[in-house]
């Protein structure tokens, strides 16, 4: 895989306060630059739209959850095949290890740290290109 500076990140989320903290986290420390869906049913779009190296998603979301999100969009040939990163509350091993068994790259946990989220990401991300 060449390596590749991460800078777009997509942010699938429906709690509009954990949007704009982990935009500010992103943004502001990490220096990248993000875009923003509301849900997983908007993912599609967005991801066409934005063309992200990456997506940050939310695990519980009404409509499509995450793992929901990420089958539907692995299913469609018309999308890239984008990684994704998973942030979710419930972070018990068997959680973590049926994300990952989905595809997922990793799981960062909520509450996350703001102050080292773009870091975790950043690790995330290099780990998984160098696997």
């Amino acid at each position: 895989m060449p390596e590749t500076t991460l800078e777009r990140i997509l942010l699938v989320d429906d709690e509009a306060d954990i949007r704009v903290i982990t935009r500010l986290a992103l943004e502001a420390i990490g220096g990248f630059t993000i875009d923003e869906c509301t849900s997983g049913l908007e993912a599609p779009a967005a991801i066409l739209r934005f063309a992200p190296q990456l997506v940050l998603m939310d695990v519980m979301m009404p409509g499509r959850d995450g793992p929901a999100t990420l089958l539907a969009l692995r299913a469609d040939p018309a999308l890239p095949r984008v990684p994704v990163i998973f942030m979710t509350a419930k972070v018990q091993t068997q959680e973590v290890e049926a994300l990952r068994a989905l595809g997922a790259l990793g799981v960062i946990a909520k509450p996350f740290d703001p102050m080292t989220l773009a870091q975790t990401v950043r690790q995330i991300w290099q780990a998984a290109r160098h696997a």
